[in-house]
């Protein structure tokens, strides 16, 4: 978390404030008026038939609702106008303020503390299951969406009428709050600081309110500031996991797939070198095409290798220009060597053009053949099949190898992955992960089709020149 985090402030305007208020007072005051009259109804409607003395818990039914909607103030406003109506209306003399009896006095002192009482318990209720309410959906909001520097808006704007003042700021990081008349509260997470919770312009007589309400905001942010840290360092954690498990797939395939060419190359010097072997023009022949063939391998792993680190860096630029899907494929054929005899190819009526960067799409082309010719049994034909629709243009490559397993269908083209079904060959299992990439990368894609034993199809598919898509 940094520890220069910008502040977030939410500032409630003191004239929106004042009109509110003066808006809910005077609703509250024409409903406490309401309700003393309704009671007062009510008990002349009873008078004939139940004590007086009796009747008049009933104001409490008017006290309650005004203590629990508009607060304590108003709700003892509406405990001395019930005690004084009730006086007026229904105890002698009547319609005056005067009592003849003493034990009228003393039943109205116990109304009036009984009102002022209950009125008490039920403020403080809904202030409770309000603070409480706040909490919650903070917690709900904070769980709900994770971010907490995203959220610190909204919660100030639901704090600040709870804790009963003018303006909130949250401070983000470890700097010591500003110096000024703010009130301040520290947000702790294990024990470190890692916020400010500000005040400004507090309410006379809120500071009960927010002695019960600040420390529990703070646990809030702080408990959601540690499981977003928390979350940071597993997301950290499993990018490292993920890094390392590459080096070890990385280190194997150099390991494998560095070490036969090398001596293969290093053998078939080492005999050429050598003067006291006497070889023959066929056999030196041989050796050096040993070297040769070894030594584009070791081109072609290490040409794959970059390639697969410039794609997973996003630093793949492409340039695109128009092209015949044919010389594409013939052009790939080429590249293949002297087992692309086993190809054969079907293709289009008419010679589709795209508009690719055709090297890249040269080596997808290439990358599909020879992993077709690695799973096929030696001396089973590989075919390449060109195809137009009014959009797209496709090439399938299709092999008679063992086929692929469905589970596999996506597996295979993640790096250093190799068929289960294996093949004639070793491979660093780059070639398919390649090809997808450079196709992606050209607005195309590339997927495997199979049925085990049945042979596998892998499929180029590439937007059609004039369609649009790239």
């Amino acid at each position: 978390m940094s520890s220069h985090s910008q502040p977030l402030r939410l500032t409630r305007r003191r004239g929106s404030d004042a009109r509110t208020a003066a808006k809910g007072w005077t609703v509250g005051l024409a409903v406490s008026a309401a309700l003393v009259a309704a009671v007062t109804g009510a008990i002349a409607l009873l008078e004939p038939h139940v004590p007086v003395l009796s009747l008049g818990i009933l104001y409490l039914f008017a006290v309650l609702p005004v203590a629990v909607l508009w607060g304590l103030p108003l709700a003892i406003a509406v405990s001395v106008a019930s005690m004084l109506a009730y006086n007026f209306f229904f105890l002698p003399p009547t319609h005056t303020f005067t009592l003849a009896d003493s034990r009228n006095w003393f039943a109205l002192g116990v109304f009036v503390v009984t009102s002022v009482v209950v009125s008490e318990l039920a403020a403080r209720s809904r202030r409770r299951a309000t603070e409480a309410a706040l909490l919650a959906g903070i917690a709900g909001l904070l769980l709900e969406h994770g971010q907490v520097s995203g959220e610190l808006e909204r919660i100030a704007a639901q704090a600040a009428p709870a804790l009963r003042v003018d303006s909130v700021r949250i401070l983000l990081g470890d700097d010591p709050p500003p110096v000024g008349r703010a009130e301040s509260q520290a947000v702790l997470a294990d024990g470190r600081c890692v916020g400010t919770i500000l005040l400004e312009g507090p309410h006379p007589g809120s500071a009960a309110a927010r002695k019960r309400l600040l420390p529990a905001l703070s646990s809030l942010l702080g408990v959601a500031i540690d499981r977003e840290r928390l979350a940071q360092e597993a997301l950290e954690a499993e990018a490292l996991r993920r890094s390392d498990a590459m080096k070890t797939a990385v280190l194997r395939a150099v390991s494998h797939d560095l070490r036969s060419p090398l001596m293969a190359i290093l053998t078939a010097g080492g005999a050429l070198a050598r003067h006291d072997l006497d070889l023959g023009p066929d056999d030196e022949q041989e050796l050096v095409s040993t070297i040769v063939h070894e030594g584009r391998r070791l081109a072609r792993l290490v040409d794959n290798l970059l390639d697969l680190s410039r794609l997973e860096a996003g630093a793949l630029q492409p340039e695109p220009d128009v092209w015949a899907v044919d010389d594409l494929v013939v052009q790939a054929l080429g590249e293949v060597g002297e087992t692309g005899a086993r190809i054969t190819v079907d293709f289009a009526e008419s010679s589709p053009t795209v508009r690719v960067d055709a090297q890249q799409i040269e080596r997808v082309l290439v990358n599909l053949l020879e992993n077709a010719l690695k799973y096929s049994p030696s001396g089973e034909p590989v075919r390449v099949q060109v195809s137009t629709t009014p959009s797209q243009v496709l090439v399938r490559v299709v092999d008679r190898g063992p086929g692929v397993a469905p589970g596999e269908l996506e597996r295979v083209f993640q790096p250093f992955q190799r068929g289960s079904a294996g093949g004639s060959g070793a491979g660093a299992g780059l070639g398919l992960a390649i090809a997808r990439g450079f196709a992606e990368a050209n607005g195309g894609r590339v997927w495997a089709e199979s049925r085990p034993g049945q042979g596998a199809t892998f499929v180029l598919e590439l937007p059609a020149e004039g369609s649009g898509s790239l």
